[in-house]
């Protein structure tokens, strides 16, 4: 492989199963967050609410599904990119692994549990049961112990190969991570919670931290591209310092929190507007270039001969086309209906699918079989165009004025536009499931144990 390849080896040591126990736990993630998903979507379709009328269903299933498929899933697979340039104290990865392991099952159980008592708060919905805190804070503290033990344990230089341009992109997406934490701590210290009722307490709880981790999610995204291009066979026309520069230039918006938080008081309003600025404006700083740039290089590059590198370039392409098309959707968002998880459907959908190409590279290298077959071939597409039609049909439905975290009779379905969009998005989500279940099966079927 050339110097200015954008790939990162996979440590065949003590590491390889620090990072196949990550992967693990973001499969066990997609898993569980999957089972809702069924049920969640049909909770939105027209009729469905004639079978199963209760509203507490949906908002359960809602935040089961958004804590399992976006905070477990997107967090445990930062541990498995981070887990790839750790150098020293492989026991404190250990104890990260295991605190998220803990947290995530008890997390699952808090539905089961008494009564669920759900808040539908911005990024981290939750249950309003001691159980599920429980869960959540052990989860919470095993991120902690991962994101500090990258940025201790880590190995960085800035030699201007490709693969020190990647594991510069890491160690941004840590940073981010850090300052994610550090904004959680700044806002439950900030808030007056004699004032507030439950669920503005939490929305204010989560705002900062949850608009700064998704420069987290959105740098890891960047470097699975640059790895899934290499891969794919894309002429770059970029090098390793340009790489870096953008890495740097994507992560830079997030250095404006701590100004935000002593400008602003978490009460404030112009808080969270702040941080919806700097999301809105700064998250595609680096992603729109990059984006293009492997555009580029896939349309120069050579042809893919086998079905793994036909699966890898499906997921880059379709990662670039959801986050594009997410990026879109978030500036036509005016009030709140469904153009707001329109939005964000897009832009998760596009990390969650560049982290399946991933995957995809990395399974024989942890030491699994090979993915093979046409399931693996089209297993991209299918969740792809599922995602595409998901954003698409909400984004359609939000602007005649359907409303968010709403089910059955309560979303006002009245006219043709309002239920002709959810049933574009109802199919989409459908096609996205059984692309999501395809993706689990064939990962699952390739970790059996190879004969001898």
């Amino acid at each position: 492989m050339k110097a200015n390849a954008f790939t990162l080896d996979v440590s065949q040591g003590s590491t390889r199963g620090l990072t196949t126990g990550w992967l693990l736990l973001a499969l066990a993630s997609l898993v569980m967050g999957g089972l809702f998903a069924i049920l969640l979507v049909l909770s939105r379709a027209p009729d469905f609410h004639k079978i199963i009328p209760w509203i507490d269903f949906f908002h359960t299933a809602l935040i089961v599904h958004v804590n399992m498929t976006v905070l477990v899933w997107f967090l445990a697979f930062a541990g498995v990119f981070w887990s790839l340039m750790i150098t020293r104290c492989l026991f404190c990865g250990w104890i990260a692994l295991l605190l998220s392991i803990i947290g995530t099952f008890i997390i699952t159980l808090a539905p089961f549990i008494g009564d669920a008592f759900p808040l539908m708060n911005n990024y981290v919905p939750v249950l309003q049961t001691p159980i599920f805190f429980v869960g959540l804070s052990i989860f919470g503290l095993g991120f902690t112990v991962l994101v500090l033990h990258g940025l201790i344990g880590s190995h960085v230089n800035l030699t201007g190969d490709g693969a020190s341009a990647l594991r510069f992109g890491l160690f941004t997406a840590l940073l981010a991570a850090f300052i994610a934490i550090v904004a959680l701590f700044w806002s439950y210290i900030g808030i007056s919670s004699k004032t507030l009722n439950a669920q503005h307490y939490y929305e204010l709880l989560f705002w900062g931290s949850g608009h700064v981790v998704q420069f987290t999610h959105t740098q890891l995204m960047l470097v699975a591209w640059l790895w899934l291009a290499t891969i794919s066979g894309a002429k770059l026309s970029v090098t390793p310092r340009v790489a870096i520069f953008l890495f740097a230039l994507g992560i830079a918006p997030t250095l404006l929190t701590p100004f935000i938080y002593l400008t602003y008081e978490v009460n404030f309003g112009y808080h969270q507007v702040a941080f919806t600025w700097l999301m809105q404006y700064g998250g595609g700083l680096a992603a729109l270039p990059l984006g293009l740039i492997v555009v580029l290089g896939l349309i120069k590059g050579n042809r893919t001969t086998t079905t793994s590198d036909y699966a890898k370039q499906s997921a880059l392409i379709f990662s670039i086309l959801l986050f594009g098309v997410g990026g879109i959707i978030g500036f036509l968002i005016s009030g709140s209906n469904v153009i707001i998880p329109a939005h964000y459907h897009g832009s998760i959908g596009a990390v969650t699918i560049a982290f399946m190409g991933i995957t995809y590279h990395l399974m024989p290298r942890l030491g699994f079989r090979e993915l093979t077959g046409k399931w693996v071939k089209w297993q991209p597409t299918i969740y792809g165009i599922g995602q595409l039609l998901h954003a698409l049909g909400l984004a359609w439905s939000g602007g005649h004025g359907v409303q968010r975290k709403t089910a059955g009779t309560a979303q006002g379905l009245e006219g043709f536009q309002q239920i002709a969009g959810m049933r574009v998005m109802e199919i989409g989500g459908l096609l996205a499931i059984v692309g999501g279940i395809i993706f689990l099966v064939v990962v699952f079927l390739a970790m059996r144990p190879q004969k001898a």
